[in-house]
């Protein structure tokens, strides 16, 4: 069987625990330990989007375990033009140990993996966003020292693709997630009721609402995203003027707990969903967030490679 991460809940609670405990034990031996990808092996990562922490972390993680990564960018494959997904997947499968790819649609990359005989990886899709979640679950774990029974609350826009992840990520670590947004901002139906069954299962809880105020309250963990994503850019006006309540100040952090911390994805828009003093300031852990892409994406790729038959 092959193993692919195209969404949080690919991993279960005791398989994202395995993940993370590897991503701790490569970073802190970042240049040792195994190699899957030695020979070298290549891993195919593949962009139809901008990126700047996903193409980095996944270059070098994909160098650091051995392998050659090999980037293919926006017009560079015949790929939707004259060539089905399915067939790439098949090329792609003899010719490669993994994909990564970042796109737009999530059944596109569900399409690629059911023609795939070699792991393939979500690097961002507009429902998910799963390899981020993992480097935040590892972030947290460094700052926290645990995950189940921590309080995380997001802020923001509950409906894109980063609220989904949260909702499905950390309930599988067992925490509790407070989602706050405007009422025309809500996440999907479906993945809020995946999210609540995964958390019953696990320990944690779900709660969504549009108070920002009742969502920090008690916080460990605080979180946002940028408000305008790719392909939104027409409706910023509107956007920003139904965000603006839930931007996080530091009048805001302190509702959450004294030692909470602050994480964003990146990249971030000070003066809009942060105020500069709070991403700036002592409570923010964006860098360790971003160095930990590397470290958690490794751990995946490792991971998926050690659990895929060939």
């Amino acid at each position: 069987m092959v193993r692919h991460f195209l969404r949080d809940d690919d991993l279960t609670t005791a398989e994202q625990q395995q993940v993370l405990k590897l991503a701790a034990a490569l970073k802190a031996d970042r240049y040792g330990g195994s190699k899957p990808l030695a020979g070298p092996r290549t891993a195919i990562v593949m962009f139809d989007k901008t990126s700047t922490r996903t193409r980095l972390s996944f270059a070098a993680g994909i160098a650091e375990l051995g392998g050659e990564p090999l980037i293919i960018n926006p017009g560079e494959a015949q790929l939707g033009a004259k060539e089905s997904i399915a067939d790439t997947a098949r090329v792609f499968s003899r010719m490669a140990s993994l994909v990564v790819w970042r796109t737009d649609s999530q059944q596109a990359v569900v399409e690629m993996a059911e023609h795939s005989s070699i792991p393939v990886i979500n690097a961002l899709t507009d429902d998910f966003h799963p390899c981020q979640i993992l480097a935040d679950l590892l972030t947290i774990m460094e700052h926290k020292g645990q995950l189940a029974g921590l309080t995380a609350a997001y802020l923001g826009d509950t409906a894109n693709n980063m609220a989904n992840s949260y909702l499905l990520g950390l309930a599988t670590a067992g925490m509790h997630v407070r989602l706050a947004g405007p009422a025309a901002y809500q996440p999907a139906p479906a993945v809020l009721q995946r999210a609540t069954e995964i958390a019953r299962g696990a320990g944690g809880s779900i709660a969504v609402g549009v108070d920002p105020a009742a969502a920090i309250s008690g916080a460990d963990v605080v979180i946002t995203d940028t408000w305008v994503s790719m392909g939104q850019e027409a409706e910023k006006a509107a956007r920003v003027k139904a965000f603006t309540p839930y931007q996080v100040t530091a009048e805001l952090m302190r509702q959450a707990q004294p030692d909470a911390i602050f994480m964003h994805c990146l990249p971030a828009y000070r003066g809009y969903e942060v105020a500069a003093d709070v991403i700036d300031g002592p409570q923010s852990v964006i860098w360790d967030e971003a160095e930990n892409r590397l470290h958690a994406q490794k751990a995946l790729m490792t991971w998926l490679l050690e659990h895929t038959e060939n």
